[in-house]
Parts: structure tokens; sequence; C-alpha cells
């Protein structure tokens, strides 16, 4: 159902409704997705959406919050409308310095899918939980339900405005396994390149690099884990979304 947005609310300067519709327009060319679609994720009206994005019409709080939300992304740069985070609910500069508050829509439980590294038939998929970690004051995630449990990992989240991409950090006794990925989608999916050490024969570790992607749990209905083959339910499912990583361009691969 769309709502039209004429309830009593403060109304956001000038300034502010230009960088927010131009932060909006930037994201819809980036994702590739139509006003109407956010408009309906939102539960804005059409009309409204275009007001606003057009400049006909100031943003309003209310309207603002409904676009994070529905985009998971903060529109608010300046942040005049909202009180200032407290020193313990703002992450470290190395991680990009961001509020608690303005990435709570990265906290979820997701499905980890990145091809099998033993196996080229196969889909390795595995649990990821990213959520909030005071003793830190950042977002961290954490792996589980790998068949593989001795590479389990938890590491840090980073958050940079500059790049607009999140960066899942894992640095232990000197050696560091980094994984980039799109903010994401409207579904909540996010896509990206795992860069990690892949184990051999003995001792033996090899630098290797794949599409990944993090895909809600409640996105998928009946989820495999594992080493998921080309006999599970879940194989094309899961295929569609590594594909999609590249099909889509979230990430590319070079040859020589």
């Amino acid at each position: 159902m769309q709502i039209q947005d004429r309830s009593p609310d403060k109304q956001l300067s000038d300034e502010q409704s230009r960088e927010i519709a131009e932060t909006i327009r930037e994201e819809l060319a980036r994702r590739r997705i139509s006003r109407q679609a956010l408009a309906e994720q939102a539960k804005l009206s059409l009309s409204t959406l275009e007001k606003v994005l057009g400049g006909r019409r100031p943003f309003t709080l209310a309207t603002t919050v409904r676009l994070e939300q529905a985009l998971g992304v903060s529109l608010r740069k300046n942040a005049a409308v909202a009180s200032p985070p407290a020193a313990n609910d703002v992450a470290p500069d190395s991680l990009g310095s961001y509020a608690h508050r303005a990435v709570t829509w990265l906290e979820d439980v997701y499905i980890t899918l990145r091809p099998s590294f033993g196996d080229k038939d196969a889909i390795f998929a595995y649990r990821t939980e990213i959520v909030w970690e005071p003793k830190v004051s950042s977002l961290v995630f954490r792996e589980g339900e790998r068949t593989d449990a001795a590479y389990e990992h938890t590491g840090e989240v980073a958050v940079p405005h500059q790049s607009g991409f999140i960066y899942l950090v894992i640095i232990k006794h000197g050696q560091h396994r980094v994984i980039t990925v799109s903010r994401p989608t409207v579904a909540g999916e996010m896509y990206g390149i795992i860069s990690t050490l892949r184990a051999g024969p003995g001792s033996q570790l090899t630098p290797i690099a794949a599409p990944i992607a993090y895909v809600p749990l409640r996105n998928v209905a009946k989820p495999s884990l594992g080493r998921v083959g080309p006999d599970d339910a879940n194989h094309a499912l899961y295929g569609k979304h590594l594909r999609r990583t590249l099909e889509e361009s979230f990430a590319l691969f070079l040859s020589v």
C-alpha cells in the first residue's frame, strides 16, 4: 500500500534536501532500480518521491527515514536532524567513523556464498551474522555452520563513506583476509570479492580471489549450508547470486 506523506513533520533545509536528492539519484543509478520500485519499497507515492527529488517539495524527516530504510543507506550526511551520537557509539576512524544508528540496516543474518575451492561444480555456503559489538564500538561479523569449522572467523566491518563499499576484514597473526562488497540492494543482498588463502596439501597455502554474495537468511525459504552440489535444490539459486556479482558489475576479474 502506498502512503502519502502528509502528516505534520519536521522539514529539512533546502541544502539538506538537495544533498539527499542527489544521493538518492546516485543510488538509483548505481543499483539500476526505478523510482517506482523505490517508492513502493519506501511505502511512498511516486508523486511524492518525484516532487522531493525534483526540488518541488522539501524532504521531511519521516520521508527521509522511510527512504533510508528502503535503500539501506544513511541519507542525512550532516546529521543536523539528529542528536550527536555518544562517543562509544561511533566506530574508530580506521573503520570509517560510522555511528551505530547509521548502520543498523547492516545488522542481519546472511547466507554467505562463494565458489567451492575444492570442487568446481559446487558452491560453498555458510552462515554469517553482522552485529554491533559495544566492546569494540563497531560492527563485527561472525561466521558459523561451516563444514570446515576450523576456518570460521570473526572480524571487523569497515563502512567508509568515500568508496561506498563495505569491507569485512580479518587480521590474525599478521595474516589478512579481506572481503569487499557493495552496499545492500533493495532486497538486502551484498555482492563482491573475497581475497584469501586456499589451503592445499600439508601446509601449502595459495592466494585466491573469488566472487562472494551475502544473502539475508530470510530470502531463502529452505537454505542449504556446506558444500552445495548441482543435485541440491538451492544450487541454481545460489549460482544465480554468484553470477550476478559479475553480470551486473558489482565486481570485475581481469585476466592477462
